[in-house]
């Protein structure tokens, strides 16, 4: 009975005061179930939204997305973050077109083996898109379970999450299950939110173990894992005279794999060998102040530095690697988050707004390769 009132009440809230407006609840197709669901992976729904969009026009089905350069998918996925799940979207439309015939498979073992798709994200497809009794634990859902049950102990320790997953199983209806998914993460967003959850508002309030005991914010603990290093790496900002900025492709794989970033070093030591290497002579520096970038399991210290070069040979300049880029054209390539804010910063500081002239962008100059 207990965990019968548990899904009851969520339905009934969800009834009254569930998110409609987002895009992806219009069409629940496989295809756009599983393109949001990739979205929404650590990232709210205010930000998805319009990279859903542009997506969607792109790319408007599987077939699409296979086909495309994943110098485009990145590009249009470039500021959304965590660039694995635009590089495992790529690999897995082209499994998809290739060995599914352009479906989306049903069941989910099959569609767990595909790149990206893990456990919950394939429950939350099939839920949505076939109405198929899967349990999910998100985020949300499992803050909401987290609380609701009191589950003590850090959420990647494997006995902790078999527990949570029994939790998720059980409370899962058998009926209105695509509601259901989407109540729970509705209410872990915007009711059993991380800090400063609404609980005088909340449906489950009444049996919620954590507000009783009056300790919500103990649930859910964080992960076991002590505070993250920090690295440090020198990024050369290299322009040429003409404004072109000289960009690096970084390997498929890691960090920031496939996207393409500035030249990076581990000391300024190795700075005039480097130069010399590439056929470049500088003719002034400049240091500028460390940014720093987190990732979720370090923190990256940016030391940028603005090198002013001339160009004496393109021997060492392999156009599968590096790129000259035109400062305040448009982008089509994919850049991470802090080196698009260094080259705004230089093209703010190169070129002064003017209201003919509001945009600050990059486009690949294919011409200076």
């Amino acid at each position: 009975m207990q965990l019968d009132r548990f899904a009851r009440d969520l339905l009934q809230w969800f009834d009254s005061h569930g998110r409609t407006h987002m895009p992806w609840r219009n069409d629940r197709s496989p295809y756009r179930v599983w393109l949001s669901e990739i979205m929404l992976q650590q990232t709210q729904v205010a930000t998805v939204i319009p990279y859903y969009e542009r997506f969607l026009s792109r790319f408007p089905d599987v077939r699409a997305l296979a086909a495309a350069p994943l110098d485009e998918v990145l590009a249009l996925w470039a500021g959304l973050g965590y660039y694995a799940r635009a590089r495992n979207l790529h690999r897995c439309a082209q499994a998809v077109v290739r060995d599914h015939g352009g479906e989306l498979p049903r069941d989910i073992d099959t569609l767990m083996a595909l790149p990206g798709i893990g456990r919950s994200t394939a429950g939350a497809i099939l839920a949505f898109s076939c109405g198929q009794r899967h349990p999910i634990l998100d985020g949300n859902a499992r803050r909401v379970l987290a609380r609701y049950h009191a589950v003590r102990g850090p959420p990647n320790l494997r006995a902790v999450e078999n527990r949570m997953w029994e939790l998720a199983d059980a409370h899962t209806p058998a009926t209105r299950v695509a509601d259901y998914t989407q109540a729970i993460m509705d209410l872990g967003a915007t009711v059993c939110r991380r800090a400063r959850p609404h609980c005088t508002i909340c449906p489950l309030a009444g049996d919620c173990r954590a507000r009783n005991d009056g300790d919500v914010d103990r649930y859910p603990a964080s992960k076991a894992r002590g505070r993250p290093p920090v690295r440090s790496r020198l990024f050369l900002i290299v322009q040429r005279a003409s404004g072109h900025i000289l960009l690096e492709a970084r390997p498929p794989t890691g960090i920031w794999g496939g996207l393409w970033s500035l030249p990076e070093l581990d000391a300024q030591t190795g700075i005039e060998a480097w130069c010399v290497a590439h056929g470049l002579r500088v003719r002034r520096s400049t240091s500028w102040e460390v940014m720093r970038h987190a990732f979720s399991h370090f923190h990256l210290d940016i030391h940028p530095l603005l090198l002013e070069v001339q160009t004496s040979t393109r021997a060492a300049m392999d156009a599968d690697r590096w790129l000259w880029y035109k400062v305040g054209d448009a982008i089509e390539v994919g850049l991470p988050a802090p080196v698009r804010r260094l080259l705004d910063r230089l093209d703010a500081h190169d070129r002064p707004e003017t209201p003919d002239d509001p945009h600050r962008t990059l486009r690949k100059a294919r011409q200076d390769r």
